[in-house]
């Protein structure tokens, strides 16, 4: 699997979005269409469910060597042995989610502002998700951040950022000139006609932009 620095294409399989029975069929088109980590999101589902579904979309991930994420629920992610866990602000601190999930998965954290991107980093968190950028149908009460604080964040980022929140082909080119080098992406990949191909799309752009900023490093 790659590495998390070298991941910058982020896909979520949101069950807000996508019927549970149809969530491996997701799954395999957002890999097969070239995500770098994928998460599960299942917001206000038991945690036997989520556990449940995660076993047979690990099974596709791994095997396509992509990280499965889980969100919110440390216990379903050290269970089925994902690659990855992600937190919000108002779930359990990255020192405790790390004494659940152990050494071996990589812990993400949401963050909202500056200071929080800071404040995750001091915790510990291997990756920040910073959102969302634009207003967004899966987080409709939080007020979009808007773009001019991504170049701060990762000038001062030791970890990757994944900038998140109303991302998609038309948006991508403007957040890409305000800073961000990783996105995620989300109802844009979810409701397209050809999932496959959407993702291709905005893999190819990404990959482009990653020749750009190395060869002016």
């Amino acid at each position: 699997m790659l590495s998390l620095s070298s991941c910058h294409l982020y896909g979520i399989v949101d069950l807000g979005y996508v019927k549970p029975e149809l969530a491996q069929d997701m799954t395999r088109a957002l890999v097969e269409g070239g995500v770098d980590i994928l998460q599960l999101r299942a917001k206000r589902l038991p945690a036997s469910f989520v556990e449940t579904l995660a076993y047979k979309m690990h099974r596709i991930t791994k095997e396509a060597g992509v990280a499965l994420v889980i969100n919110d629920h440390p216990q379903v992610a050290a269970v089925v042995g994902c690659e990855g866990i992600h937190v919000g602000q108002d779930d359990l601190g990255v020192a405790e989610t790390r004494r659940i999930v152990g050494a071996q998965c990589f812990i993400g954290k949401s963050t909202h502002s500056v200071a929080q991107a800071r404040a995750a980093m001091v915790e510990g968190a291997d990756y920040i998700g910073f959102g969302p950028l634009y207003a967004t149908g899966t987080k409709p009460d939080y007020v979009p951040i808007g773009l001019e604080d991504i170049a701060e964040v990762e000038g001062f980022a030791t970890v990757p950022v994944f900038c998140i929140g109303g991302v998609n082909q038309g948006r991508l080119e403007e957040v890409l000139k305000a800073g961000a080098r990783r996105v995620v992406v989300v109802s844009a990949f979810l409701l397209a006609d050809d999932v496959r191909a959407e993702v291709r799309r905005i893999k190819e752009r990404l990959g482009s932009e990653e020749v750009r900023f190395a060869a002016s490093h």
